[in-house]
């Protein structure tokens, strides 16, 4: 049931509009925040369908990046307003599925990501796809585009060579001085392996011990932005024990979308008794982990990078979660190198989540926009704290044919570290070449 408390404290000001990504493209007032609580509202109160075809469609066209609510003087919790009313979409089509519709729509959300094993062995067979030559063999047969599978197929990030599996594995820093707990989340331990192992070596070089717990699970976010609620609070009551048991002193995340989630379970589970408290102490202790980098005094052995960055801002760390200094002045600390902002950078990508695949056309209107934002500052780098920004952001610059990598922020300040590492072991073999003759 959606409060009426929610969505009357819109005042209908309009100061949303010119943040929401879909209205920016479209003009129209029903790809807005504030004509999308007006059909909210109607559902609620009986003057249209919940299965309303334009309802439907303005629900998912929806991509929650919170841009809204960063702005509204009325702090409407849009979030909850647009996450609530998918969840009665999708109770009120629940029993017309078939029963394939309801076993794919189980199998990709409940089995894949409430069995990180089983996505992992997914995840196996799709990096022998693309590394067997298998890949470039179904490209050229025209097969993809047969079935319409082109750009979904082409968004499908390469998979790490070796994973990065929560194992119970401890990280000791020398003198630690706090001890945290690193979220291994899901597609990031098979796709984004190195961004993990980047984060556990600045964390341990900062004085930070870094515990993985193989107990912990995926975040929930998926289930919430496709109306599964009580999925989701299955996974979070995971990763909240895991994290007590854990004893760590604040729990890392370093995927935007995981991170405002993680610290949104003060919400969702506030209406359970057994477990409200100790989701709250637990949101208390989230931080993205160049949230938390931004809090410490860094270690100063930062070696030079001589590189030309952009940063692409995720929105559910800008908005979400209100970060958007931390980054820059983490980037820089980095001597050498020169950020160029560019235009937009906190509109999102088009990514969010799924919303790629469930609703390419606008997903693909926004990719472009935000493509020609990046190639605009000639930067050789786009930084970013995202997994689905990577993956957006890379089969965009692809299909423009502009060179640059994707990094996460925490990877470009990895690689500083190591310059500085490098330059000094290549300093000490200079000046002992030197004595030596």
């Amino acid at each position: 049931m959606i409060e009426a408390a929610l969505y009357n404290q819109c005042v209908r000001c309009g100061l949303c509009l010119p943040t929401c990504p879909t209205y920016i493209e479209t003009l129209t007032e029903t790809s807005g925040p504030r004509g999308r609580i007006s059909l909210i509202k109607d559902v609620a109160e009986g003057r249209l369908d919940v299965l309303s075809p334009g309802f439907v469609h303005q629900m998912s066209e929806c991509l929650d990046c919170r841009a809204c609510a960063a702005v509204c003087p009325s702090g409407v919790q849009y979030g909850t307003l647009v996450e609530s009313a998918r969840e009665r979409i999708e109770r009120a089509k629940a029993p017309h599925r078939g029963f394939f519709s309801r076993f794919a729509r189980w199998f990709a959300l409940k089995a894949l990501f409430g069995n990180l094993e089983l996505m992992r062995t997914g995840a196996t067979f799709l990096r022998f796809y693309q590394r067997s030559g298998l890949q470039s063999l179904v490209r050229a047969t025209g097969l993809l585009q047969l079935f319409r599978l082109t750009e979904t197929e082409a968004f499908a990030p390469p998979i790490s060579k070796k994973y990065f599996v929560p194992n119970d594995q401890v990280f000791e820093a020398t003198g630690a001085r706090l001890k945290v707990m690193l979220h291994a989340g899901c597609v990031m331990q098979v796709a984004f392996a190195q961004v993990h192992e980047a984060t556990v070596r600045v964390l341990t070089l900062n004085r930070c011990t870094v515990v993985v717990p193989a107990d912990q699970g995926c975040c929930g976010a998926i289930a919430v932005h496709a109306g599964e609620p009580e999925f989701s609070e299955t996974l979070a009551k995971r990763n909240i024990e895991a994290f007590e048991a854990s004893k760590a002193d604040f729990y890392i995340v370093n995927a935007a979308g995981c991170g405002s989630a993680l610290k949104e379970y003060r919400e969702l589970l506030s209406g359970d008794p057994r477990w409200s408290e100790r989701a709250e102490a637990f949101s208390a202790r989230v931080r993205d982990v160049l949230e938390f980098l931004d809090q410490l005094e860094l270690d100063p052995r930062i070696g030079r990078l001589d590189e030309t960055v952009t940063y692409q801002e995720p929105c559910h760390l800008v908005h979400a979660q209100r970060i958007s200094e931390a980054p820059r002045r983490l980037l820089a600390q980095i001597p050498g190198l020169q950020l160029r902002e560019m235009n937009e950078s906190s509109v999102c990508c088009g990514s969010a989540g799924i919303y790629n695949l469930t609703e390419p056309a606008m997903s693909k209107r926004l990719r472009d926009r935000k493509v020609a934002n990046i190639t605009e500052t000639g930067a050789h780098i786009v930084a970013t704290a995202n997994p689905g920004c990577d993956m957006q952001v890379t089969a965009g610059l692809r299909n423009a044919g502009y060179s640059a990598r994707i990094q996460h922020v925490v990877e470009i300040l990895d690689e500083a570290y190591r310059n500085y590492s490098d330059g000094t072991s290549r300093s000490r073999s200079s000046s002992a070449a030197s004595v030596e003759g």
